[in-house]
């Protein structure tokens, strides 16, 4: 039997905090996960302010930026371990997304790995894309090694984070995922403007009017025309996305419904265009998990649509909602320390499957990556 305990971390696009997960992974046959201590670290006005503006920094900043955002989350993890009283093997960080344009082969995560093993004194897996793009994939999504060694028996798998993604095998048996519209990002963007950190439940949204005219040009946007591997970052959003919503004199909340709209079409849409057959599943994580009018949409349109449909949504218990991505990359962490294969080249485009990361070693320099 293969046992590891790990530290995940992740920092969505949607800014809602530092996700940490304290997880077992045991490996029998097939590898089995269990989440034992988990907690959101919210980030302050200042901190958002910084990741948020972050893109707009020159490299001298950023490359600060780096080294701060490291020390702060090997300082939050410092306390998490202290608080539960645990003895980690290491902490696998897929840290914060700056830049995302792998077109241009450029793929940004900050969160300094040597900063973090240096303040933590462990070893510290990070910078997963990079190597991927390095490659000529996409560098995203990451998480569906995680959906097809631990969730192989759902049809689905729907991550409704900053970014909507899903991933599912084709009928040769090979694993695909991609970006499909973005999400919580956007959705939690309107609710600021209402002096709300997000639309609880999807209630402000729910109560708005439906705006055709932004509808069809969001449903209209080139992005959804691109077969995949296909992949969304924060600079496409802001240019493409929020700037239309921008041009639009209307109620925020009508703008809130509108988008909820859009995201359950799109959603729909791929659910609907695959090969399954009636009985399929779909299973939901992510904060969009608990927006009850988005999830309310999504059946609608699953249902109401010519062809196949999901028979059921299945949401799972909360540390699994709350945390899949973290507890994802840890796994992911596992897999590179054992020099195993975590990102799929039918998933991400690249020229062939890596085993992505670069290893930090306490008060030493990056031992390993995939571009290698």
């Amino acid at each position: 039997m293969i046992k590891y305990k790990v530290i995940g971390i992740m920092s969505g696009t949607s800014l809602d905090g530092l996700d940490i997960a304290y997880c077992e992974f045991i490996k029998n046959r097939k590898w089995k996960y269990k989440i034992i201590y988990s907690e959101t670290i919210k980030y302050n006005k200042e901190w958002k302010k910084k990741l948020s503006g972050a893109f707009k920094m020159k490299k001298s900043g950023l490359k600060r930026l780096d080294e701060e955002y490291g020390k702060f989350i090997g300082n939050k993890i410092l306390d998490f371990i202290g608080r539960n009283k645990i003895s980690p093997d290491f902490i696998s960080s897929h840290g914060h997304t700056v830049f995302h344009q792998p077109e241009k082969k450029i793929t940004l995560q900050i969160g300094d790995g040597e900063a973090i093993a240096s303040v933590c004194k462990l070893q510290v897996v990070c910078d997963f894309r990079s190597g991927d793009v390095f490659l000529g994939g996409q560098g995203a999504p990451l998480v569906p090694m995680a959906d097809k060694l631990l969730f192989p028996e759902y049809d689905f798998c729907l991550n409704l984070g900053g970014i909507a993604n899903i991933s599912f095998d084709n009928i040769k048996g090979e694993r695909i995922a991609f970006d499909i519209c973005p999400a919580n990002m956007v959705l939690n963007h309107l609710a600021n403007k209402l002096g709300k950190e997000f639309d609880k439940g999807g209630k402000i949204a729910s109560k708005g009017n439906l705006n055709e005219e932004l509808l069809g040009k969001l449903n209209a946007l080139p992005f959804y025309k691109i077969k995949p591997p296909r992949s969304l970052g924060r600079e496409w959003i802001e240019k493409n996305f929020i700037s239309i919503l921008d041009t639009l004199g209307i109620p925020v909340q009508d703008k809130l419904r509108t988008v909820v709209e859009h995201i359950a079409i799109q959603i729909a849409s791929v659910v609907n265009s695959t090969f399954y057959i009636l009985h399929s599943t779909l299973f939901v994580t992510g904060g969009g998990a608990y927006n009850d009018f988005l999830i309310k949409r999504i059946s609608f349109y699953a249902k109401c649509s010519e062809g196949v449909h999901p028979d059921k949504i299945i949401l799972p218990n909360d540390k699994t909602i709350q945390f899949k991505e973290a507890m994802a990359f840890a796994l992911l962490g596992v897999l590179k320390m054992r020099g195993e294969i975590n990102i799929l080249r039918s998933v991400t485009g690249a020229k062939r499957d890596s085993s992505g990361g670069r290893i930090y070693f306490p008060n030493q320099n990056a031992a390993s990556s995939s571009k290698n």
